[in-house]
């Protein structure tokens, strides 16, 4: 009898450790497809321009040419641009957490006629795309001297944004009724419970509001390219427009090489930061 109460036991052992066998190798199948344009990208950075036309295709370098990184990296202003990139993307990233998380609080917390319409309209506004808007909003700056400026930023930062918006409405609306009750009672108005209560509570939203937002601006190629000249434009356009030959043909591996170098900080923002970024989908609804 013993064996035979132990045989619903392995076997059920045996089929989770196969099922865990088949989610692993799933799991590891997905990180390759997503992982693999970034390790092509590393190998077209290190191989010589010869091999980029070679035909069949080298998958590996005959040679690893390491210095296509210090060529990129010296060919250019890199830290110039990378410093332009730096200071728009925190601009616009503090800025946009900030007043999304204010408008967040009030969809989620103050009752107005209407106020269920604006948020769907709100909504519906993430659907539309940049191109859309490109064009009046060039037309706007330049009509207020604001071309070849960072001030761009700093409005739109002052904007909010629809989804971080939703974000904070969702993580705020999640919050009990009680802790505004009773700052309230105390004296306390709106702005005060949302500076002393609600935001020192959503720092996983901050967080993630933040990555994102961050993300998006560093990111951006079609804005800096059409606001900002070449001494004030961004890391991305540079790597985009200047790694080109004589002849006006880009020079690919430098490329590479230099999107390697632009990609790894916000990798690195993103490890530092995962586990707020997580966290704040989650505590949001976004699961």
């Amino acid at each position: 009898m013993t064996a035979t109460s132990l045989d619903p036991q392995s076997s059920a052992r045996m089929r989770i450790r196969g099922s865990r066998l088949v989610l692993y190798a799933v799991l590891v199948g997905v990180t390759g497809l997503l992982l693999g344009p970034f390790g092509w990208l590393v190998l077209t950075g290190l191989k010589a321009p010869s091999e980029l036309a070679a035909a069949p295709v080298h998958w590996l370098p005959d040679h690893f040419q390491w210095h296509n990184f210090a060529d990129a990296f010296h060919l250019i202003d890199f830290l110039g641009y990378a410093r332009n990139s730096l200071i728009i993307s925190l601009i616009y990233a503090t800025l946009v957490t900030l007043s999304s998380a204010w408008v967040g609080f009030g969809f989620a917390r103050l009752a107005a006629p209407g106020k269920k319409t604006l948020f769907g309209i709100l909504i519906g506004s993430m659907m539309l795309p940049q191109m859309i808007t490109l064009l009046p909003t060039y037309l706007i700056f330049a009509r207020l001297g604001m071309v070849d400026t960072y001030w761009p930023w700093v409005l739109w930062g002052l904007s909010s944004a629809p989804y971080l918006v939703f974000l904070f409405r969702q993580f705020f609306a999640g919050l009990p009724r009680e802790l505004e009750e009773a700052a309230i009672v105390d004296g306390c108005g709106y702005g005060g419970v949302f500076w002393r209560i609600f935001l020192p509570q959503s720092w996983p939203v901050l967080s993630a509001s933040f990555v994102i937002a961050f993300t998006w601006t560093w990111g951006d190629y079609i804005a800096p390219q059409l606001l900002l000249s070449t001494d004030h434009s961004t890391l991305a356009v540079a790597v985009m427009s200047t790694y080109v030959s004589t002849a006006g043909t880009p020079i690919t591996n430098l490329q590479a090489a230099a999107s390697v170098m632009y990609v790894v900080p916000i990798l690195l923002i993103f490890l530092v930061a995962q586990r707020g970024f997580v966290s704040g989908m989650s505590t949001s609804g976004l699961k």
